[in-house]
């Protein structure tokens, strides 16, 4: 589904903002050191993250607005415009540049070889070839990883315990992402052991995903598992309501969507990684070096579960499920 106007002047605005008022910062606060924030996603969605890295950022001392700021670039899921936006932080000659999706930190490591780098994303940094190791990245860049992309076949025995009459499971993946080969064969090869059939769509743009949706329900899918993606999470309202419109059960990464209807999500807190890499940044204002910062990784994960939704599409909860459950929404 297409977002509509109104919600686009939201995002334009809200990302407006963001951009604007730390320039005004900087220009009343000659000194304050400049951090960049390039992002794959929307400031819309991405708002809950940056109050994170924010909280980070206070950790080490540091708050926005007083002896920092930051200037925020938003690729709002048209990744191809990354490269743009990361030159354009370079040019600014800001202190520290930090990212938001593995699309952002590759295009911010291209763009500078000087400027320390804090990635914060859900691959794996080593296979992006953005560090040399976990343990010691080497080079400028460093951050923090949920992993979300390693935890696709957890995520979908998961989903399959709570429907296990769907025999075929629709996979929503963004061709654009980088990751989206590895998204691909992870779940087939979960879907494998669970005696599942996938079928898949693609969609990168807000105008496909009525097509994608159509398309998987065309090849008899009976629940929807969405890729982590920035994109797809800017675009889960849209989807959250076309699986509701076909009584589809739908997955996702993140808790957030379960809140706003999705009926399970499975993952590290989005949070704690955006705080560590706020930490980071902070500390390498301070003068420690990314390379000598080993990659922070999720100790935690968390299974949500929407108990409305369960009960709207005749769905029965598991007790195992119940329990094990970090959170049910009702």
């Amino acid at each position: 589904m297409a977002i509509d106007i109104g919600r686009r002047q939201f995002v334009s605005a809200l990302s407006g903002a963001a951009v604007a008022w730390p320039l005004a910062a900087r220009a009343q606060q000659p000194g304050v050191p400049v951090i960049g924030f390039l992002a794959g996603g929307s400031a819309e969605v991405g708002h809950s993250y940056v109050a994170a890295f924010g909280q980070g950022l206070r950790q080490s001392g540091y708050v926005d607005g007083k002896n920092i700021a930051i200037d925020y670039r938003w690729a709002a899921g048209q990744y191809d415009r990354l490269p743009e936006l990361a030159a354009e932080l370079v040019r600014h000659q800001i202190a520290v540049l930090a990212t938001w999706t593995p699309v952002a930190a590759l295009a911010a490591k291209r763009a500078t070889t000087t400027i320390p780098i804090v990635f914060a994303l859900g691959s794996d940094p080593v296979k992006d070839g953005l560090v040399s190791s976990l343990n010691r990245p080497g080079g400028n860049i460093t951050g923090a990883t949920f992993f979300a992309n390693l935890l696709d076949a957890k995520r979908l025995d998961l989903f399959h315990q709570l429907v296990p009459t769907a025999k075929v499971i629709g996979v929503l993946l963004n061709p654009k992402n980088s990751q989206a080969g590895l998204q691909k064969s992870n779940a087939l090869e979960a879907a494998r052991g669970l005696g599942l059939q996938l079928v898949f769509a693609e969609a990168s743009t807000g105008p496909e995903i009525n097509k994608a949706v159509a398309s998987l329900i065309d090849q008899q899918s009976a629940a929807l598992f969405v890729a982590g993606d920035a994109f797809l999470l800017d675009e889960s309202g849209a989807i959250i309501e076309l699986a509701s419109r076909n009584a589809l059960p739908v997955c996702f990464t993140t808790r957030q969507q379960v809140a706003a209807g999705a009926l399970l999500s499975y993952g590290a807190s989005f949070e704690d990684t955006f705080r560590q890499a706020g930490n980071y940044v902070g500390r390498i204002l301070k003068g420690e070096k990314p390379a000598d910062l080993p990659v922070q990784q999720p100790t935690k994960f968390e299974l949500v579960i929407n108990l409305k939704t369960a009960k709207t599409l005749g769905l029965s909860i598991p007790p195992s499920l119940l329990s094990a459950a970090d959170e049910v929404i009702e």
